[in-house]
C-alpha cells in the first residue's frame, strides 16, 4: 500500500471515535449527540476505505492491466466497487 502510515493514522482515529461512543452510550450521553459522532465515525471510515480504493485502483489495477487479465481484473475492480459501495 502506498499510504499505509496515513492509512493506520486514520483507522486509529476511528478507533477512538468507536471507544468515544461506546463511553457515551456507557455514560447514557443524549441520543442526538451519539448518532453525531457516529456519523462522524462513518464519514472517517469512508475516508480511509477511500485511500485504499484510490491505491487498489493506482497500483494493484494497473499492474493487473498491464499484463494479460485485463478483463478479469475490470470485473474484479466492478466487484469490489459493488460491494465496498453497498450499504446494509
Amino acid at each position: 500500500m502506498a499510504d499505509k502510515t496515513a492509512v493506520i493514522k486514520r483507522l486509529r482515529r476511528v478507533e477512538g471515535q468507536i471507544k468515544g461512543i461506546q463511553k457515551m452510550v456507557e455514560e447514557e450521553k443524549f441520543c442526538g449527540d451519539i448518532l453525531i459522532q457516529v456519523s462522524a465515525a462513518r464519514a472517517a471510515l469512508n475516508s480511509v476505505g477511500g485511500l485504499i480504493l484510490e491505491n487498489y485502483i493506482k497500483n494493484c489495477l494497473q499492474d493487473q492491466l498491464e499484463g494479460n487479465g485485463k478483463e478479469e481484473a475490470l470485473d474484479k475492480l466492478v466487484d469490489t466497487m459493488l460491494k465496498y459501495t453497498k450499504q446494509n
